[in-house]
């Protein structure tokens, strides 16, 4: 379930974005976090961003990524998500634990959000209606029956091979994406803040 509560801590309070979840130890989801939801995120240790949305990242939120050292990524979708190629790719990506902890995020944490994360929890060999069950508790009363006919056409097999081939490299048994303690190499350098890498669909 989503956060929908206020936390106390420390000065004051913390604000989640809207529609605010883990999906994983590590992956995160919501909605765009605003100015008042920073000292929350904050809280999250934060390596990595991926932004869903073709818009630019306002000028704000990416001053205060920089002064974090938080990695920005953004893969505009447009509109209402059409295409598998890309999911396969945002998949793979935040799967990779070089990349934790990791916020997935679009406008509203409704959409575009709610087809990745159930186009995941298929690979995760999630019943269909437990994926359905997940996309409408986020999605609500705007849920959308081109997502979820998306969602239900999404092919996992070509995409757990690609994932096969992170594992391998991997330092110890099992997902990255479900431990702490193994990581895969990663070298300092590549920790630094690098411009917004964006990859838009057709």
């Amino acid at each position: 379930m989503s956060l929908i509560a206020e936390e106390s801590h420390g000065e004051g309070t913390l604000v989640p974005p809207v529609n605010f979840s883990m999906v994983e130890e590590g992956v995160y989801r919501s909605g765009f976090p605003q100015p008042s939801n920073f000292a929350f995120t904050d809280t999250l240790n934060l390596r990595s961003i991926i932004y869903l949305c073709p818009e630019p990242y306002p000028e704000e939120n990416l001053k205060h990524l920089e002064s974090r050292n938080i990695r920005l990524f953004q893969f505009g979708i447009e509109g209402k998500t059409n295409g598998f190629l890309i999911i396969d790719l945002l998949i793979m990506f935040f799967s990779d634990v070089r990349n934790h902890p990791v916020l997935i995020h679009c406008n509203r944490g409704k959409h575009r959000t709610g087809c990745l994360v159930g186009c995941f929890r298929k690979l995760q060999n999630w019943c269909l209606s437990s994926v359905f069950e997940e996309y409408h508790c986020f999605a609500g009363v705007k849920s959308r029956v081109t997502d979820l006919k998306f969602i239900e056409s999404f092919e996992v097999a070509s995409l757990r091979f690609s994932l096969y081939s992170i594992i391998y490299h991997y330092h110890g048994y099992g997902y990255g994406y479900a431990s702490k303690k193994r990581r895969l190499p990663y070298k300092e350098e590549e920790e630094t803040l690098q411009k917004p890498i964006q990859i838009t669909s057709n």
